[in-house]
């Protein structure tokens, strides 16, 4: 083996971070030691219920087959997330996973439909999205990439379940792959003198667990990458003012959409989370203009069934730790950084940050080059996904509460700024870095918040008019003949609880 090879890997706190991170290390590495230390004293956040499909390669990574993930982590399908009330009160909309239609003469489909918007006679533009469809019909079914030119080919989907299941399931994974867990409070971090690097964490009953590389898996308090090794913390929050949510289980009432609803209210934004045997519900504000009573009183009066759990009230603040990596520590989850839950992207920053990790996995040198790369495409990454949730507090004309009046105005990060002030002009959209979030997600948020283009792309109008439109009927046609053979959402669920 080789000298300087990582022998040991302790992480640090529980829950979907830690036990995402213990059961990919444990799966993907050899001849390595992996510790998990976690105290059921301190708990969760463990309010993460919704995903978008880039989890299905993180659990195609580890070998997980999907319908016993599905029975285990009592999970529904999602589709999509319907907007309610952003960009005016009576407003709704649907960001589908996917796509909208088919390209065209090189360009995306979005440029004709405005083409043909301007002409008078398109048809709405969920029409011609396969997951808008079905979700709206509350069908399912998985995309078949052996059929082209079929809609399912364009259909793609991700997870509703319940993450403190979903860790359970992950730790059996990862012990059975031999990661020891060790349950306790850290009192004592202990760290070399010469290098500043954690040596070891100590616990309350004197037990040490030293390692080599340590992942920081404990929450907003960030134990070893803030509280230890000092690695600052860059605010957000004048973007993305809410800085409370209270999240709180309901009986289910019927059959669980395959998506997640997001309301718009007047303090900020409600959630709601189908799964198979109860419904997630959440608050998310700003403390500054609703106080905790009045959340949990808001949120209550929106409950579909009798309440199922106690509420739970978190305090976060938005933004990002200044080195997500630093020396021999590295963060993962709220412990590198926090934005907010509207898109559903905190686990994914999870599995994306364990993939990072993996493709500059350190020896015991720490080479700096590789912790700086690995720091930068960390902050840009956050920063995009920032920018994409901004918008959709940004595009509205709501006047209605102090908060939206605040919203609308604030000025904005020039990375977003100029983004819309491109697509004001001439309905073009780009993808930088193969980012996160796809054309297909911009125009979902930007058309359905009422910011449309003044002209599209010139290349448009070399397809004739008669042309375009039968193009666009023939699309239109078939996806509803494709959500017209679907089976139903619950259908899919009740087949694979059978099998």
């Amino acid at each position: 083996m080789d000298p300087l090879a990582i022998r040991r890997i302790v992480v640090v706190g529980g829950g979907t971070a830690g036990w995402m991170a213990a059961a990919a290390l444990s799966h993907m590495l050899t001849g390595v030691e992996i510790d998990l230390v976690e105290s059921e004293a301190i708990g969760t956040v463990g309010v993460g219920e919704a995903t978008i499909p880039h989890i299905l390669y993180f659990n195609r990574l580890l070998g997980i087959d999907e319908a016993e993930f599905i029975r285990q982590t009592g999970a529904t399908f999602k589709l999509g997330i319907e907007f309610v009330d952003w960009g005016r009160i009576g407003d709704r909309y649907f960001h589908p996973f996917g796509t909208y239609g088919q390209e065209m003469e090189g360009l995306h489909f979005h440029h004709f439909w405005y083409r043909q918007t301007r002409l008078g006679h398109a048809l709405p533009l969920d029409r011609f999205s396969i997951g808008a469809q079905a979700a709206a019909a509350g069908r399912f079914q998985r995309p078949d990439q052996a059929r082209p030119g079929s809609p399912l080919g364009t259909l793609n989907y991700a997870y509703q379940f319940d993450a403190g299941r979903y860790a359970r399931f992950l730790r059996e994974r990862a012990e059975a792959r031999g990661v020891r867990r060790s349950e306790g409070r850290i009192t004592t971090v202990r760290r070399a003198a010469e290098t500043g690097h954690v040596e070891a964490v100590v616990l309350e009953d004197g037990r040490a667990l030293g390692g080599d590389l340590f992942i920081d898996c404990s929450g907003f308090r960030g134990l070893l990458i803030d509280q230890t090794l000092a690695a600052g913390f860059e605010d957000w929050s004048h973007w993305l003012p809410c800085d409370r949510a209270v999240a709180r289980a309901c009986a289910r009432v019927d059959a669980p959409m395959p998506y997640t609803r997001a309301t718009a209210v007047a303090a900020g934004w409600r959630w709601r989370i189908p799964l198979q045997a109860r419904t997630g519900n959440g608050f998310v504000y700003c403390s500054h203009y609703c106080d905790d009573e009045a959340a949990l009183r808001s949120l209550d009066a929106a409950l579909d069934g009798e309440p199922l759990s106690n509420p739970n009230v978190l305090r976060f603040k938005a933004g990002l730790r200044r080195k997500a990596w630093d020396r021999n520590v590295v963060a993962l989850g709220l412990a590198a950084g926090f934005l907010e839950p509207l898109e559903s992207t905190s686990i994914h920053l999870i599995q994306s940050g364990i993939a990072r990790l993996l493709t500059n996995f350190p020896d015991r040198c720490f080479n700096q080059h590789d912790i700086d790369y690995y720091n930068r495409r960390t902050r840009i990454e956050y920063e995009q996904v920032r920018d994409f949730i901004i918008l959709h507090y940004a595009a509205t004309t709501r006047d209605d509460s102090s908060l939206w009046r605040h919203c609308r105005t604030m000025a904005l990060p020039a990375s977003l700024a100029e983004r819309i002030a491109i697509f004001r002009e001439n309905g073009r959209l780009y993808r930088h870095d193969n980012e996160l979030f796809s054309e297909t997600s911009w125009l979902a948020v930007l058309h359905g918040q009422g910011i449309a283009p003044k002209r599209q792309h010139p290349l448009a109008h070399q397809l004739p008019e008669q042309e375009l439109d039968r193009r666009m009927a023939h699309i239109a046609r078939a996806m509803d003949l494709t959500v017209e053979r679907m089976p139903s959402h619950q259908d899919i669920l009740d087949t694979i609880a059978g099998g």
